[in-house]
């Protein structure tokens, strides 16, 4: 071990018998065990400590995987060290070579001056920062590795002795197990909510996967059903009726009524594949898509219908599938309203908040809520539910101020963490 001592001594404080030091030690240890989180511990070491080992600022940094220090702890001045938002590097840490196990204990008399301290790349401006010059560091050991380092700091030049030293180590040597356990705890905590979050996660997909499952299959026999309850039986009629004339010149007015036939079931069969495939939606983009449906949905219902759309396009930049689940909330939205609430009006608005989450609503001013939904309108809903959970968004549907009406309203986060990552 080095010393860096300056040439005088600010040696005028007496300094505890052992005795002293002894009862210090078993207060700290006490103390200790009322505190379940490590700045409550750290500040309760620090106050023992005040009358044996002086100090401007104390602090306990632990090391975590990946050769970065874990954490800082902090008593007295809050520095860099523990506010930064990034762990620290081991290779950039003014105590690296106590953390590397270099050293077991160092102690300088200025550490503005001492060049221990002041490599390069040193994350060190703390110490300039806050003028801490006399300093004294012991390793944290637990079965002889090293899981961290305790420190104390004066602003007086030359304050720390041999004497302090060894009070540190005891110190040292006393935090370890206890901070090794605290941290074990913690982070035995952490991964147990990790673990049933992502076992939420998991069901929540499963069951959002098996009603999607469902819903589709719903979908597949509704279009079977629309194929054969309409556009089949008027391909019959009119296999029939040009049956009658195969062997003859066919008069115009037997043919006619074909044409019609044939005319009615292409558009029949538009309709089927534009519910099913929403091209509008693909060709020129949400807002459009979202307009090209409200005009055919409520074409024949007496509903007013309005799309206010301050996006600016937001929706056009996420991936195709995410705008079609965006789309088929709308729509079911939309329809809900249609057939169950008898509004007048339906007003679907998208935009972005400040945050930039994307922000679709459906409003209508029908009858709101029964206070038994039909069955049919609860699937409709949990159809929303689940298209909303497997895109990662927040639902929302309820009656609107004043009990008029129902308000559907969608959040999708946007951003690289999120699950809505425009492209």
């Amino acid at each position: 071990m080095r010393l860096h001592s300056p040439r005088r001594s600010v040696r005028s404080r007496t300094l505890p018998g052992a005795e002293a030091v002894f009862g210090h030690l078993l207060r700290i240890s006490r103390a200790l065990a009322g505190h379940l989180d490590f700045q409550a511990a750290i500040q309760a070491v620090s106050a023992e400590l005040g009358d044996v080992l002086p100090h401007d600022h104390l602090d306990v940094c632990l090391l975590g995987s990946g050769g970065n220090i874990h954490a800082a702890y902090e008593a007295g001045l809050h520095t860099d060290w523990s506010l930064t938002a990034h762990p620290i590097p081991v290779s950039g840490s003014p105590i690296r070579r106590i953390l590397l196990g270099h050293e077991h204990a160092m102690v300088t008399g200025d550490a503005t001056q001492d060049p221990r301290f002041g490599f390069e790349g040193a994350f060190n401006h703390p110490i300039f920062d806050q003028n801490l010059r006399s300093r004294i560091h012991a390793a944290m050991l637990v079965r002889g590795e090293v899981i961290g380092a305790f420190s104390c700091s004066k602003h007086d030049a030359g304050f720390y002795g041999e004497e302090d030293v060894t009070l540190a180590r005891h110190v040292a040597e006393m935090l370890a197990p206890y901070f090794y356990a605290l941290r074990a705890s913690q982070d035995a905590r952490r991964l147990a909510i990790e673990e049933a979050e992502g076992r939420a996660r998991e069901e929540g997909l499963r069951e959002g996967a098996l009603r999607l499952t469902e819903e589709l299959e719903r979908e597949r026999q509704r279009i079977g059903m629309d194929l054969h309850d309409q556009t089949l039986a008027d391909l019959t009629r009119i296999v029939r009726r040009l049956e009658t004339v195969r062997d003859g010149a066919p008069a115009p007015d037997t043919l006619s009524p074909a044409i019609d036939g044939l005319h009615r079931c292409v558009d029949e069969l538009r309709r089927i594949i534009d519910d099913a495939r929403p091209n509008v939606l693909e060709l020129f983009g949400f807002a459009e898509g979202v307009e090209d449906f409200l005009g055919r949905a409520l074409a024949d219902t007496g509903i007013e219908w309005r799309l206010e759309d301050a996006s600016e396009g937001l929706v056009d930049t996420l991936d195709p599938a995410l705008r079609v689940a965006l789309f088929r909330i709308v729509q079911e939205a939309v329809n809900n309203a249609t057939r169950h609430a008898e509004p007048s009006l339906i007003k679907v608005g998208i935009g972005h908040g400040r945050d930039g989450a994307l922000r679709i609503e459906v409003r209508d001013d029908g009858t709101g809520f029964a206070p038994m939904p039909q069955r049919r309108r609860v699937g409709g809903i949990r159809n929303m539910q689940t298209r909303a959970r497997l895109i990662s968004a927040s639902f929302f549907l309820d009656r609107q101020p004043g009990g008029r009406g129902t308000l559907m309203s969608l959040v999708l986060p946007i951003g690289p963490d999120a699950t809505g990552v425009a492209r």
